[in-house]
């Protein structure tokens, strides 16, 4: 069994057969025609599920654009087949999208719809353009309030103009105008239109909702094609009277033509475009790999997105669109996302969707046109309120960034989306510079000593201020200045330099310190700058003996915790404490002072379940002599609570390791030699023949110790194995395990790759270090 379980190297590719990953380099090729092209049932699978979520949302959302229903089509399938191909996000799908239904609206209203199609012709000449220029990643640069805020207020307008159709009227030319044409359509009230609108928004809200096996089943088919589905059958049974789809003759269907009108408009409006569908997109592809790394079945590796490749193919998508007629093309959020949940293994899935909505334009127009608009507007209307995101709305708050949200939102439903993200990037730019400039500073006598607290950036306009605070300090004092900020510039750093100076010849003396409470007076050289950041919970000083002290430190340390660290993380340990302890991993490592668990793998509370013993061990069931502990907590993690993983985490110059090395065979049974007994397989295994060696990262271990070390995390997964809840939920295939090497000396951590075996060789590989940019972007 792998430790790590196998990927398929691309994406592009479907899964490698098991005869194929066991031919060698010089094997000879298989015999029988040689298969060029392949797709995977999965990808087959999910192409229909997106298909059946794409068809619906894209007629309504031509229909909210005012623009031929075809259009809204003919742009599903060329975002499916082109955007597929060329782009690159393998599992994002491409096609008309509620974030542009605003932006076309206006441009049908004010140029026309032929017109509408030769600037999105023009929009994707220039998305290729800027992915020439190779400046795609400069879109992730966007502040995630101004582009939530932006969504939010193209949902609220969406959502204002799909209430008249729902309600049987006809919307108006703004956000402002129908909500003041609100009150008059409420009192001409349609029944045959609010008939069926309402039953698509129940349908569309309780079908996720469905209890028990039979809604289990029921979710098996999209909620929009459910909905849509009832409401049409009740308008034909019922022989409701209203307007719905008709899809002319495709003779008819209208073409661009050369741009009429305005120059500055319409670069305008080129702009709008192109702006607006290239950071919906990025943003939807950085998102839909975060869904997809977090995928666990099926078992597949999914390249990262190639973000200017991915624009490039959004540019290509667009200027065949608007030359066949149809709607501008931008990355759909929701159609991707249920690409991913479906299980899309490739890019295969998204251009096989796209297929099948050609194949549904051609033949299944006489369906469709049973359809009522009103359904449709109402299918628009529930997505434009969901673009109303509440975790996005709580994610600005907790970030203090709701007056950019708030004002962008305000803007786009006021002004339009170009106006309205311009003004949120002047207003967000305004907030930065007002909190770069917003600097508290504050002076406390705190027991024999002056506490100076600087919250902020330092710039020269704070100086007047900090000159007045520095100096309400008495002559002759201790003083501490605290400094909590990420930048001072020249001006500041004299004024704190020149106090300084002037304090230490009266006789007072200062001492500067961080937040965290380490001193950074002192120059950079005589300070050991690679542990800096662990100081405060180390029993380490920099440039001098450790002292005796240890009550003293122990206090010291607990004393900065709760001044610095208890207030930035007492929120999250509130949360956990009301819910509960949910760790997705048990992480089995060794007692060493020199492994910082949290530090290796990034985790912060709650994330894993740690055991630590001495030598990283694993009791055989039933060798434990009187000490459950070990198998005890294995137990609670893998039955109680449901861990998905477990990682045995050896480490260089294990103490333990050395002394099953060289502890003497007849000696004295002290506690440390009975628990060190349980290593002894280990130390078997390397000794045997019958093991291969394992290699660590290409290169032979170092010496003695570090080969018992490797294979010691190799032979604690093979006991681990022998505990009957880590077998049953290994049978199970919702459990893995994992063997990780840690040097110390080199800061530097290992994965084992490789199968376990009697004869297989074991790898354990670096680690290599990942950019974070794409971590960090969210829609």
């Amino acid at each position: 069994m792998s430790c790590v379980p196998t990927r398929t190297d691309d994406a592009d590719h479907p899964p490698m057969s098991p005869a194929a990953r066991f031919q060698g380099p010089h094997s000879p090729p298989p015999t029988g025609p040689r298969r060029r092209f392949h797709i995977a049932g999965a990808d087959v699978s999910a192409s229909v599920c997106v298909f059946l979520i794409a068809l619906p949302l894209s007629l309504g959302i031509a229909l909210a654009t005012g623009a031929p229903l075809q259009a809204g089509l003919v742009a599903a399938a060329v975002g499916g087949i082109v955007a597929g191909r060329f782009g690159g996000s393998p599992l994002q799908v491409s096609g008309p999208a509620a974030g542009l239904t605003v932006v076309t609206a206006e441009l049908i209203q004010r140029y026309g719809w032929r017109t509408t199609c030769a600037i999105t012709v023009l929009a994707g000449l220039c998305q290729l353009g800027l992915a020439a220029l190779r400046v795609a990643r400069s879109a992730l640069a966007v502040s995630p309030a101004i582009v939530h805020g932006m969504l939010a207020g193209i949902g609220v307008t969406i959502a204002l103009a799909q209430l008249h159709i729902v309600l049987g009227g006809t919307p108006q030319s703004s956000a402002l105008a129908n909500v003041a044409a609100l009150p008059l359509q409420l009192a001409n009230l349609h029944p045959a239109a609010l008939s069926v609108s309402v039953l698509t928004v129940a349908v569309l809200l309780a079908w996720p909702r469905i209890p028990g096996r039979a809604g289990q089943i029921l979710r098996t088919v999209p909620a929009a094609l459910a909905a849509v589905a009832a409401a049409t059958a009740l308008a034909t049974f019922a022989q409701l009277h209203q307007p719905r789809v008709d899809l002319p003759s495709w003779r008819s269907h209208a073409l661009p033509e050369l741009p009429e009108g305005p120059v500055l408009g319409l670069l305008a409006a080129v702009l709008t475009i192109t702006l607006v569908g290239s950071v919906e997109s990025l943003l939807s592809a950085v998102a839909i790999d975060k869904l997809a790394a977090a995928r666990k079945k099926p078992d597949v590796r999914i390249p990262r997105t190639d973000l200017d490749r991915e624009l490039a193919g959004q540019g290509a998508a667009n200027v065949v669109s608007g030359a066949l007629g149809g709607l501008p093309i931008t990355g759909v959020a929701v159609r991707s996302s249920a690409n991913v949940s479906a299980g899309a293994v490739s890019r295969h899935s998204t251009m096989l969707h796209g297929l099948w909505i050609t194949v549904a334009a051609l033949l299944l127009v006489p369906v469709l046109d049973l359809i009522p608009l009103a359904t449709l507007a109402a299918l628009v209307m529930v997505v434009g309120v969901q673009m109303v995101n509440i975790t996005h709305l709580r994610s600005v708050k907790r970030n203090r960034e709701i007056l950019v949200y708030a004002a962008t939102v305000s803007a786009v439903v006021l002004t339009g989306v170009l106006e309205g993200v311009l003004i949120g990037v002047a207003v967000a730019v305004t907030v930065a510079l007002h909190r770069l400039t917003r600097t508290r500073i504050t002076v406390e006598e705190d027991g024999t000593f002056h506490r100076v607290r600087v919250r902020g950036q330092l710039t020269f306009l704070a100086v007047p201020r900090l000159s007045r605070v520095l100096g309400q300090v008495p002559h002759g004092v201790d003083c501490v200045v605290e400094l909590d900020g990420s930048f001072m510039d020249h001006a500041a750093y004299e004024a704190l330099h020149d106090w300084q100076t002037s304090h230490r010849q009266q006789g007072g003396t200062v001492e500067f310190t961080g937040r965290s409470g380490a001193r950074i007076s002192e120059p950079a050289q005589e300070t050991h700058g690679c542990c800096r950041p662990w100081t405060p919970w180390r029993n380490h000083h920099c440039g001098e003996r450790p002292q005796p002290a240890e009550a003293h430190q122990l206090a010291t340390g607990l004393s900065a915790f709760q001044r610095n660290t208890a207030p930035l993380v007492r929120d999250e340990l509130a949360r956990l404490a009301r819910e509960g302890q949910q760790p997705s991993q048990l992480f089995l490592t060794c007692a060493d002072s020199r492994l910082v668990t949290s530090m290796i793998t990034a985790s912060g509370p709650g994330d894993l379940f740690t055991v630590r013993n001495v030598g990283n061990l694993v009791p055989l069931p039933g060798e434990e002599s009187g000490d459950d502990s070990v198998a005890a907590a294995i137990e609670y993690a893998v039955d109680v609570l449901g861990v998905e993983s477990i990682t045995v985490c050896g480490h260089s110059g294990c103490g333990a390791m050395q002394a099953l090395l060289n502890s003497p065979p007849d000696g004295a049974p002290t506690p440390l030699r009975r628990w060190l007994r349980h290593g002894l397989p280990s130390l078997e295994r390397m000794r045997s023949r019958r093991h291969a060696w394992a290699r660590i990262s290409g290169r032979m271990p170092a010496d003695a110790v570090e080969q018992l070390c490797l294979t010691n995390v190799v032979q604690q997964l093979e006991h681990l194995r022998a505990h009957e809840s880590v077998a049953r939920r290994l049978a199970e295939g919702t459990l893995q395990l994992h063997g990780m090497y840690f040097h110390v000396g080199e800061a530097q951590a290992y994965l084992l790759t490789s199968a376990t075996g009697h004869d297989v060789e074991q790898v354990f590989d670096r680690v290599a270090p990942t950019p974070s940019v794409l971590e960090k972007a969210h829609v």
